[in-house]
């Protein structure tokens, strides 16, 4: 039965139920030849409110409350919310408050109760309150989010008069209370940019909720109410509270949102505002979006989309921090509680200003702006709010030329790291930075069409620099190299620039390298310098190509990384920059995990460039912890044993694990028989993953990696990461790092247990049964995004880094089953996997492998490595048809 000849419906709320889809019907028409979404959201509004009016009639004649003293006397219904300000989606909730007299709610009860059910019955999904006059203004007053819905309150239908006393009561007391609204306001729009974001620049926005977006214009709309008594821009713009520009600016892009979202509504059938990859290539085709030389359609479209919702943060952070900051008290006693500085600039206790002065010379002079932000920075203060939008205008026409004066200030900036981050950020909004770098131009609002970066290529260059200054307080050795590094300089602008190469055909590292050369040269750095800042860029993805996809215990591999990078500044360098872009990707993404491994090359590497820091003897350092180690079973009779265990464990083992750890995990693998397995887990909360410890000896099975493998995904678990070790007398000690799907936090100990006996059993079971693993439901669109968000899956063969190995590196987009497909073939094909490398970035993973033949020799025949490659790759390949069908 369809839905609108539902049963035990009313017949009119069956006939208003198929007014209601038909209404729906027309207006998507109407969306699909073009109609400009602000029309649609005001036809869908006036279209909701035919509907409720309709019911509200019908439900006061089914009362029989309708003569002189009826109940529509004492009551009158306010839309508010989106609904209120008239530019509801296709989907969007009903926000209606039911306003009545104070000695009425025994009669409006039924009301309410039959408008609810009616309502819903026709299809709508209804927010509704009942409130008297004065429950309204006392909630409003201490909930800041009914506060902002009521601000956009409108009549429909009642009492009028009501509806008056409400808005004149409202409107006056949240002027009276201004302040202290506005500071709910803020907080409880802090509070939902936690849920939804914190930045305007991330890659999946939603259209309503992120900053810069429709949230974001009504967030303007509230502040204007709460500060100026209107919330309307029109308003607003003839008080003088919005520029022309501003809000012309406001208008067209909250057209661009509205119509998007009615898209995005009409699609899915249902409530969505998540721009997601899917939608972005979805909606970049349909608006006529194409490829071209290294930027994606997508990608296009999604620079456009955030240029106008950056623009839109900007003006309504200007206009947040004017409603906020200005006092006309505290203009005329500024001169009394501040000082200048150079005659240009005035230092207050909150904030640094210009003078009149220094406003006429940064009017015409880049140099002076660059200036402000650096004296800002020396002083660790914020420019004030009203001298940025001063300054606006005029940066906007200044000449993009950085004279010797204008290029020592910025590096002078760049060196202080107290507010770099937040004056970059002044910069970029004021259009400056560009002007400094003109290759940021074409970084702004680049999208990163991957699943791995969370953020635009701008945005994560600001929070790579905001993450290398936080290293100043960190009380590990992020903060000990960083705070010891004499230079800073060098190393945020390498930060600054390291990502500018993206969105071209060529590798955004060999692109950047040319781009840091040519900054270079317009900032007239000596020749060293240059050569330092290109090689940072170029090798910006280096150190952590070397410590988490290669065997850095090969003393060999240390000493040509010691060589390629020169000197231990450049090392240190090199390091901090590794940190920073890995904090920039996105939160936790930069682990202590990761600081350990990266630690652990700077510490073997500087030993070859430095001698002159005695805490730098990293093989000392290791054979401590060796003795450590030992030192917990000196009265044992079996120390002999153990002695030939630990002197097998490799240095990254021992830098990276608690030698009470290694004890413990040493002694329970004591009594372990050849022809037995024990395994272990325990839950890594600094890693948000579970070890896994497995113990067993070479010859209780052929191809122990690939089933370890096969047994924790067979289990439904992703593997993160992997670490294979054969110890003295054949004994080998694997460790794994996943992520339980079933369980957010620590799994109980019994999961944990079943999956160390699945362990157990895949390297004890003789019956040569292949693992099955969990198929994972996902929809057409989901499948359809992954295929053109992945990585192609690549097989690369080196045969020169290792001189013991042949190197095989796996790019792939990660999959239940990939790492035992791939481990399984690997043997099938009669390789020896000495060293494996298991990384797994979001959705895609890089699986490195140390192998030889059963001989110990390398893959010399290039035949031979023709067959490996290919192998793999077909295997790969089946794995993911299957996944498909």
């Amino acid at each position: 039965m369809s839905q609108l000849s539902a049963p035990g419906l009313r017949p009119h709320v069956l006939a208003i139920k198929q007014q209601l889809a038909e209404g729906r019907a027309k207006l998507q028409a109407r969306h699909e030849k073009g109609s400009p979404g602000v029309q649609v959201c005001r036809a869908q509004t006036e279209l909701f409110d035919t509907i409720v009016n309709a019911l509200f009639e019908q439900n006061l004649a089914d009362l029989n409350d309708t003569g002189p003293d009826g109940l529509r006397k004492h009551v009158a219904l306010i839309p508010h919310g989106g609904y209120g300000r008239g530019d509801v989606a296709p989907f969007s909730d009903v926000d209606l408050m039911i306003l009545h007299t104070p000695d009425s709610l025994s009669r409006v009860a039924p009301l309410a109760e039959r408008l609810v059910r009616d309502v819903y019955d026709v299809g709508l999904v209804l927010g509704q309150s009942v409130r008297t006059v004065r429950d309204a203004c006392q909630l409003a007053h201490a909930d800041a989010t009914i506060c902002t819905t009521l601000v956009e309150s409108r009549y429909l239908t009642g009492n009028v008069e009501l509806y008056d006393t409400f808005v004149t009561r409202f409107r006056r007391e949240a002027q009276r209370n201004r302040k202290s609204l506005l500071a709910a306001i803020e907080k409880a729009r802090a509070e939902e940019r936690t849920q939804f974001g914190d930045s305007v620049y991330l890659l999946e926005p939603n259209v309503k909720r992120s900053p810069g977006t429709l949230r974001g214009i009504q967030l303007l709309r509230w502040i204007g109410f709460v500060c100026y008594g209107a919330a309307d821009p029109d308003t607003l713009r003839l008080q003088g509270q919005l520029s022309r520009e501003d809000y012309d600016t406001l208008q067209q892009t909250r057209e661009f949102l509205l119509r998007m979202r009615n898209e995005m509504h009409y699609h899915a059938g249902k409530a969505n505002d998540q721009l997601d990859r899917g939608e972005q290539l979805r909606l970049s085709k349909l608006y006529g979006y194409e490829d071209r030389d290294g930027m994606l359609a997508v990608e296009q479209f999604m620079k456009h989309y955030f240029l106008r919702t950056q623009a839109v943060q900007g003006i309504v952070g200007r206009f947040r921090d004017a409603a906020r900051g200005y006092s006309r008290l505290g203009r005329l006693l500024a001169p009394l509680v501040s000082h200048q500085f150079e005659r240009d600039f005035r230092i207050e206790p909150q904030q640094v200003s210009v003078t009149r002065r220094g406003l006429a010379k940064m009017n015409e002079d880049l140099s002076q702006i660059v200036r402000l932000a650096e004296i800002a920075n020396l002083y660790d203060k914020p420019i004030d709010p009203l001298t940025l939008e001063k300054l606006r205008e005029p940066a906007k026409h200044m000449p993009s030329v950085v004279s010797v004066e204008t290029a020592e200030r910025f590096i002078s900036l760049l060196n202080q790291p107290a507010r770099l981050g937040e004056l970059l950020r002044n910069l970029r909004d004021l259009g400056v930075l560009e002007k400094l770098i003109p290759q940021f131009e074409h970084a702004k609002c680049l999208l990163q069409f991957n699943a791995y970066h969370k953020y635009t290529v701008d945005e994560h260059s600001l929070r790579a620099v905001e993450a290398a200054t936080s290293f100043a307080t960190d009380n590990g050795p992020l903060g000990n190299v960083y705070r010891q590094l004499k230079r800073k300089w060098l190393l945020h602008f390498a930060l600054l620039l390291h990502d500018l190469g993206k969105g071209f055909p060529e590798d955004h590292s060999e692109v950047g390298m040319r781009i840091a050369d040519e900054v270079g040269r317009r900032f007239q750095l000596d020749e060293p310098d240059v050569e330092t800042l290109k090689f940072l860029v170029h090798k910006h993805l280096h150190m952590s190509h070397l410590a988490f996809r290669r065997d850095t215990s090969d003393p060999a591999l240390i000493v040509r990384f010691a060589v390629e990078v020169g000197s231990a500044e450049v090392l240190e360098m090199l390091f901090l920059l590794t940190a920073a872009d890995f904090a920039a990707v996105g939160p936790g993404v930069l682990n202590a995990w990761k600081i350990d491994v990266l630690s652990d090359l700077l510490q073997r590497t500087l030993p070859h460039l430095s001698s002159d820091d005695p805490t730098l003897d990293v093989d000392a350092d290791v054979e401590h912890r060796r003795q450590q180690v030992l030192g917990h079973f000196t009265n044992r009779d079996d120390r002999e044993w153990f002695q030939r265990q630990v002197a097998a464990l490799p240095s990254v083992y021992l830098r990276t694990t608690e030698p009470g750890t290694l004890a413990d995990d040493l002694a329970q693998l004591r009594p372990l028989a050849k022809t037995d397995a024990i395994a272990r887990g325990r839950y890594l909360p600094e890693r948000h993953a579970i070890e896994y410890l497995i113990g067993t000896y070479e010859n209780i099975t052929p191809g122990v990696f690939h089933k370890l493998t096969g047994a924790l995904s067979s289990q439904g678990l992703r593997i993160l990461s992997a670490d294979i070790t054969t110890l003295a007398d054949g004994l080998i000690f694997d460790r794994f790092y996943v992520e339980d799907p079933d369980h957010a936090e620590a799994p109980p100990e019994s999961r944990i247990q079943q999956v160390c006996q699945a362990l157990v059993t895949a390297l004890k079971q003789l019956d040569g049964k292949l693992p099955q693993f969990r198929r994972l439901w996902r929809s057409s669109d989901q499948r359809r995004h992954d295929n053109l968000t992945a990585l192609p899956t690549q097989v690369r063969i080196d045969n020169s880094t290792s001189n013991r190995a042949t190197i095989i590196d796996i790019f792939a987009a990660d999959r239940m089953g990939l790492l035992y497909t791939i481990s399984r073939t690997l043997f099938e094909l009669g390789l020896n996997v000495s060293v494996a490398k298991i990384g797994t970035y979001l959705d895609q993973v890089v699986d490195v492998f140390y192998v030889t033949e059963q001989n110990g020799t390398k893959l010399e025949d290039e035949q031979r490595r023709k067959e490996v490659r290919g192998r793999v790759l077909a295997e790969i390949a089946r794995l993911e048809s299957e996944e498909s069908k």
